[in-house]
């Protein structure tokens, strides 16, 4: 049985390095867990990772949740999952804090356009590497277009958007009895105590705010727990979701915040989800300064991790039946086309934002597609984005060395 210490110790390590998104982070922890330690077979872990990729919210981390439960039960798994999480959470609080009091001086800006420019370049790339995989049939590619189109052109919920591709996959997978794994029984007590114990503790803290008349507080709750829920295909996936809500409905940041949001959580190790955490603290600081931004981030963290621990300790000892469905895997092919569709409007979204600095919103009908105004292109930003496309893709230089240079590229265009 693997000691808690050795644990403790293997995943603080992962926690600290797991920089470049969940390709990256999915790699160090085969590397540290299937080839260096042999914790684990090949087929668990590749099993496993199947799981998590069924479930809402960030796969990396739940796969370390997964492994951590694994080896040793429910505290082995919050041992792996959090501190999967809690140096990039730490480091987003400082960056957060930092943001909020220094983010307008012109130095500070330079440094984020630099930020700002790879991060077109860094979901450019994922789109590409999606669409690669998901982009083998026609009926996938005919998805990812009305997604595309939901998104942009009418403006519909992402949650909607999502459930319609989950049911469109789940109704063309034809139904017959040998299709359906039939699952064997489980005794009724079989983990009965998980769902009440877990669901209990994502809504306590949204519960206590409310009684405590911090409205505030609680709708950040609300926001997030539904983020939570619908999260499927990764952050870049929920990203345009969240900025259409909390830019457009609610103005709790505006859209260049919401940039700096994603590019400063790009430089930080941890799961890209991470972002949502740093889009609270702003909201917080903005409504009650620092006491305030520091609950907000809490709250955030809370309601966006203690779900995905929910799901870790509820389905895991149910891993090999739900892979087995038919249906289930069908409906999860349609959501992945869906979401290389929600990425490809989130990247359109982030390329506008940096590149122009106006943009407009023409009526045609139905239609209302956000467009740039041509003369406002930003030259140094779309440069910035150039040579981040070239360090990333060509020269195949890591995240954080690209991160360095165009930053500081960034801080000597803009003053000097």
């Amino acid at each position: 049985m693997t000691p808690f210490s050795q644990l403790f110790t293997t995943f603080l390590r992962i926690g600290l390095l797991s920089f470049g998104g969940p390709a990256a982070q999915i790699a160090l922890l085969h590397r540290e867990i299937v080839e260096a330690r042999q914790w684990l077979t090949e087929r668990q872990y590749l099993q496993a990772l199947s799981f998590c990729m069924l479930l809402p919210g960030p796969e990396a981390m739940q796969l370390a949740t997964w492994i951590g439960w694994r080896l040793r039960g429910t505290m082995g798994g919050l041992i792996a999952g959090g501190l999967f999480v809690l140096p990039g959470a730490v480091l987003i609080a400082v960056l957060a804090l930092a943001y909020s009091s220094y983010g307008a001086r012109p130095e500070v800006a330079g440094l984020m356009l630099g930020v700002k420019a790879t991060v077109i370049a860094l979901v450019a790339q994922a789109l590409l590497k999606l669409g690669r995989k998901v982009l083998t049939r026609r009926g996938a590619l005919l998805i990812s277009l009305a997604a595309f189109a939901a998104l942009y052109m009418l403006h519909l919920p992402f949650p909607l958007v999502i459930a319609c591709a989950a049911l469109i996959g789940w109704i063309g997978q034809p139904a017959s009895p040998s299709s359906e794994v039939q699952p064997v029984p489980a005794p009724v007590t079989d983990r009965l105590w998980v769902w009440p114990l877990w669901v209990t503790l994502w809504f306590a803290p949204m519960i206590a705010a409310a009684l405590a008349g911090q409205m505030l507080l609680y709708d950040i709750g609300m926001l997030f727990s539904k983020l939570a829920v619908f999260s499927f295909g990764g952050a870049y996936a929920v990203l345009a979701w969240l900025a259409q809500e909390a830019v457009t409905a609610r103005g709790w940041l505006e859209a260049a915040q919401m940039a700096d949001a994603l590019g400063l959580a790009e430089t930080t190790p941890g799961p890209l989800i991470l972002v949502t955490q740093f889009v609270g603290m702003i909201t917080g600081f903005a409504a009650g300064g620092w006491p305030m931004a520091l609950a907000a981030g809490a709250m955030v963290l809370w309601v966006t991790f203690i779900p995905c621990f929910l799901w870790i300790f509820a389905f895991a000892p149910h891993l090999e039946r739900l892979l087995a469905r038919p249906r289930l895997q069908a409906a999860l092919e349609a959501i992945t086309a869906a979401v290389l569709g929600v990425v490809a409007n989130l990247a359109l979204w982030f390329a506008l934002h940096v590149l122009f600095a106006e943009t407009r919103i023409p009526r045609l009908g139905p239609l209302a597609p956000e467009l740039p105004v041509l003369p406002s292109l930003q030259p140094a930003a779309l440069g910035l984005t150039l040579l981040a496309a070239l360090l990333l893709g060509p020269l195949r230089r890591s995240v954080p060395l690209t991160l360095a240079l165009t930053a500081t590229a960034g801080y000597m265009l803009t003053n000097y």
